[in-house]
């Protein structure tokens, strides 16, 4: 897959350097593979949720924070639009 959005993970990572493992093997994982289908990552991912628009929610470093992603399957492209915390991700979605 190609990965955009790194920066968002990189700027995470510098205020919370107990995801940055979690978040790198995630990127080495999603950069090498071929997401076809919403099944291929629940295969790897069990916990990921599914929203409308291609949107997949990961539980990052067992649940202690969220990643917010943009999968385009066809094109084979994940655009990482948002990384926080639960209260975070809990408040950002009370706004939708």
């Amino acid at each position: 897959m190609k990965i955009t959005g790194r920066g968002v993970l990189a700027a995470f990572t510098q205020e919370h350097a107990d995801a940055r493992r979690w978040i790198e093997n995630w990127l080495a994982e999603a950069d090498g593979a071929t997401w076809k289908t919403p099944q291929d990552i629940k295969d790897r991912y069990a916990s990921a949720s599914f929203l409308p628009g291609g949107r997949v929610i990961f539980n990052v470093k067992g649940n202690d924070y969220r990643l917010e992603v943009i999968v385009a399957f066809k094109t084979g492209v994940v655009v990482v639009d948002w990384v926080g915390t639960h209260a975070e991700y809990d408040h950002r979605n009370q706004r939708r």
